[in-house]
């Protein structure tokens, strides 16, 4: 049976240990000339909705061209902090070998479901070799939505499959209702700042502690 597998990025297959924030502060910065004080709720959310909300925890006005800008910045930024991030982050225990176990799977496609725009999350999984199972063509990244339910969308769209042949994998409830909503199975990982109660409550098929036991999480992906 075909089936498509839809990551998170962020606390579901990597960790990039506070260099995250340090490469989006200096995006802001460079855009808006100001440092940033605050961050709005990362969280589950889209870096167009990030920035919204900063802006106004900042009293400055969001518009669509200094998404754009700021889009072009922080995907810079990223490149060139991508040694940085590599050295201070990781991928988190289990991702890589379980990425490599799905991609030797006949008819399984992977790809990822992301607030993050489309550089960002390819220097994220780059940095620690996981690019090289997921298929960035028919994902959806930051740029393409505000909201995770449209963010779903979108990647089924693009990789022509029908939610009953998907399952997403991510560690908040953001992420789950995004999966809900559209019909797909969601597996939810408490490797993030909600626990499994959490994650369970927010409807998710089924909770997992972390990726580090394989068989056990394959088994509930191709189940």
């Amino acid at each position: 049976m075909p089936l498509l597998v839809l990551w998170d990025i962020d606390h579901t297959l990597v960790d990039t240990r506070g260099v995250g924030r340090e490469l989006w502060a200096e995006a802001f910065e460079e855009v808006t000339g100001r440092s940033m004080r605050e961050q709005a709720k990362v969280d589950g959310s889209t870096e167009a909705v990030i920035l919204r909300e900063t802006l106004r925890l900042h009293g400055l006005r969001e518009s669509r061209d200094l998404f754009e800008r700021f889009a072009q910045a922080l995907g810079a930024v990223h490149v060139r902090h991508a040694a940085e991030l590599r050295e201070r982050g990781r991928a988190l225990p289990g991702a890589s070998p379980l990425l490599a176990a799905l991609a030797g799977r006949d008819g399984v496609a992977q790809t990822v479901v992301t607030g993050n725009i489309r550089v960002a999350a390819e220097v994220k999984l780059a940095a620690f070799g996981l690019d090289r199972y997921i298929d960035l063509s028919i994902g959806a990244f930051g740029e393409d939505a505000d909201e995770r339910p449209e963010l779903v969308r979108t990647a089924l769209r693009r990789a022509r499959t029908p939610s009953q042949d998907a399952v997403l994998v991510g560690d908040t409830p953001y992420d789950i209702e995004g999966g809900l909503s559209c019909g797909v199975r969601v597996i939810g990982v408490a490797t993030g700042r909600t626990g499994a109660d959490g994650l369970r409550a927010a409807g998710a098929t089924d909770v997992v502690a972390d990726l580090a036991d394989t068989e056990k999480t394959l088994k509930l992906l191709t189940k």
